[in-house]
């Protein structure tokens, strides 16, 4: 890793991948053969792309049992203590529907209704990823969705990993379609035979699968368009070099577009860890995928100050936020822009991927900015309540008339007049 000595505007070295037009192109093809062919536009992109052919889409209850009986009794229970952790947290989100009564007795207010019906898409591939299940489903059911609709690709044998479908089933989740890419998004968005539509779409995927929510964005509602992950790390010299590489690495080792910053006023520290990532490279098992993210996308930024260090943090907006200085927590307030803060040496990112309970769905290339987590306000909408009463209308409806003039409505005025003329 380079150390950069912080001069002016800092960013992190992002790459963001906005696909190719072939990509572009391919992805509303799809979709639009979904929308047209519904179920056998699903089998035969899933036997092109995936490489099975499939009859039928939907988990049954057998596929769940026998997920059970493949994955470790320890690690079924881990799993269930993770989803307590995410539910506990996100009911602390919950806000209720309020009314408030004006003197002259209009009624103000907003109802709070959770959406009908939620996509989750889950990632396929190499990986298995039974966290990013429970980030997306245990928050829709805090929010009182009724129907969560999970689907993700399937494997050569037609299957879902064991860990995805064990994740899916504590969770709670009914419909589990063995189904993926572009695609799956189309069935979500628009509905086949198999699949009924719903209102949105959340979990990440990779660049078809981002292209193809971009694309059904606005007939269905979507959680983000997520970028490749970025840790930064804020540090002083108590920090432990070894430690703070191997939170770096954590990240690194995502993908070769990962970024991994560290930024520190300690010259020691920065040293220190420079070294400790090439040790700890050298025997990573995913070694390859790491190097490149750390030589492509990596940095330490070495501040003059701590006050220097944390405008550079602020600036970065990173996706998460490790802040490993003696007082870390009086740090707090000074942080504008992150997704996530973990503070002080025992809160490594790993924690919050996986077990604390706070989302790790998160904003990325730096729309921490103005984003936030996902939680359980994007599985629910808001509507506004208005009850003017009689004296409220007669106060203010020439007020109300005028200003509608004002921008040439005469018919909003009239519909205004029409009840004090009546009065």
């Amino acid at each position: 890793m380079k150390i950069v000595k912080v001069s002016g505007e800092v960013s992190i070295k992002r790459s963001v991948d906005s696909g190719s037009e072939d990509q572009r192109q391919a992805v509303k093809k799809i979709l639009a053969d979904v929308r047209r062919s519904g179920d056998e536009a699903l089998k035969a992109y899933t036997e092109k792309f995936d490489h099975v052919r499939m009859e039928t889409f939907l988990v049954e209850p057998e596929e769940i049992r026998e997920a059970y009986n493949l994955v470790d009794e320890s690690m079924v229970q881990i799993i269930a203590d993770a989803a307590e952790n995410i539910r506990a947290y996100h009911e602390k989100q919950l806000r209720p529907s309020w009314l408030t009564t004006e003197e002259n007795g209009t009624i103000l207010g907003q109802k709070v209704t959770p959406l009908d019906s939620v996509g989750v898409y889950v990632p396929g591939g190499t990986a298995a990823y039974p966290s990013s299940v429970l980030m997306n489903v245990v928050p829709a059911k805090v929010a009182g969705v009724k129907r969560i609709v999970m689907v993700s690709p399937p494997g050569a044998d037609g299957k879902l990993p064991a860990g995805v479908l064990v994740a899916a089933d504590l969770a709670g989740v009914k419909e589990i379609y063995k189904v993926g890419g572009a695609q799956a998004i189309g069935a979500l968005a628009y509905g086949t035979e198999s699949i009924a539509p719903v209102d949105k779409i959340t979990g990440p995927g990779n660049i078809f699968v981002a292209l193809a929510k971009r694309e059904v964005f606005g007939d269905v509602d979507i959680d983000m368009i997520a970028g490749p992950s970025e840790i930064a790390v804020l540090a002083d010299d108590t920090a432990n070099a070894d430690e703070v590489a191997a939170d770096l690495l954590s990240q690194a080792e995502h993908d070769t577009r990962a970024s991994s910053v560290l930024v520190t006023p300690s010259a020691a520290l920065a040293e220190g860890v420079q070294r400790e990532v090439a040790v700890q490279l050298a025997v990573l098992p995913r070694q390859e995928i790491a190097s490149r993210s750390i030589e492509d996308f990596g940095a330490i930024y070495l501040a003059a100050d701590m006050e220097e260090a944390v405008e550079t943090v602020n600036q970065l907006a990173p996706e998460h936020l490790e802040i490993m200085t003696e007082n870390a927590m009086e740090l707090l307030g000074k942080i504008r822009h992150a997704g996530a803060i973990f503070i002080g040496r025992y809160s490594s990112e790993p924690v919050g991927d996986y077990f604390a309970g706070p989302n790790h769905v998160l904003p990325t290339n730096g729309t921490a900015r103005f984003s936030s987590p996902l939680g359980v306000e994007d599985f629910q909408k808001k509507s506004s309540i208005i009850a003017y009463s009689e004296e409220a209308l007669r106060e203010n409806g020439a007020k109300i008339a005028k200003f509608a003039r004002l921008e040439g409505l005469e018919a909003h005025a009239r519909a205004v007049e029409a009840r004090l003329k009546k009065n």
